[in-house]
């Protein structure tokens, strides 16, 4: 399966915005900060941004967060169009609710990319059920929780204690004494912070 290997750091600065990829070591040392220009040789160069530009940066920076390829970016907004909501609200309902990204934001995980990592590696239950598909859809009422053997892990213990002294999103339940967590409701459009116009890529992908 392709993965990006590179800096993840890269791609905050090619979107010319923080995507927090490491979670919160985004908020400490962060190299798009110190150069919050696109990486290479022209990066420096200011370039008008034309129509078509800004629409394309809208997609990448929305899969680059949320760690999605184009394939299966392209069947979430094929499944959003055919839904009876706004598309671009349902395709931000679509892609939140993916296992991967609710372990990380029920605050289990350092990052996305911990979070998918654990659960690849079948860290994580849902309704008591092992599952290993990091795109697995939720539904409402299903319970997340992490397996045994990885609760005394040092890196979940520390995703733990940085997401106990915060809220956690309001579409989601969780108890950190047990481990365990609920995807309550499917979110709505202004509860979830996402600095991206998500109409640009419904308009991209419509033409």
């Amino acid at each position: 399966m392709a993965r990006y290997t590179n800096s993840v750091c890269r791609l905050c600065r090619r979107e010319g915005m923080k995507l927090f990829l490491k979670g919160d070591k985004c908020y400490t040392k962060c190299p798009f900060e110190k150069r919050p220009y696109a990486p290479g040789q022209h990066g420096r160069d200011r370039m008008k941004m034309t129509h078509y530009a800004r629409q394309l940066r809208s997609k990448q920076a929305m899969k680059r967060t949320y760690g999605i390829f184009e394939k299966q970016f392209r069947k979430y907004f094929d499944k959003a169009v055919k839904a009876k909501e706004v598309t671009g609200t349902m395709l931000i309902k679509i892609v939140e609710s993916r296992l991967d990204n609710t372990v990380y934001r029920l605050g289990f995980a350092l990052s996305r990319a911990h979070a998918r990592q654990m659960v690849n590696h079948g860290h994580i239950l849902v309704n008591g059920r092992k599952v290993d598909i990091p795109s697995y859809e939720l539904r409402a009422g299903d319970t997340i929780e992490l397996a045994e053997k990885v609760r005394s892990n040092s890196d979940v213990k520390q995703a733990i204690e940085v997401s106990s002294s915060k809220n956690v999103a309001p579409w989601l339940e969780v108890d950190y004494d047990l481990f365990k967590g609920t995807f309550v409701r499917m979110p709505e459009r202004e509860e979830v912070d996402l600095p991206i116009d998500v109409q640009d890529i419904v308009e991209l992908y419509s033409k």
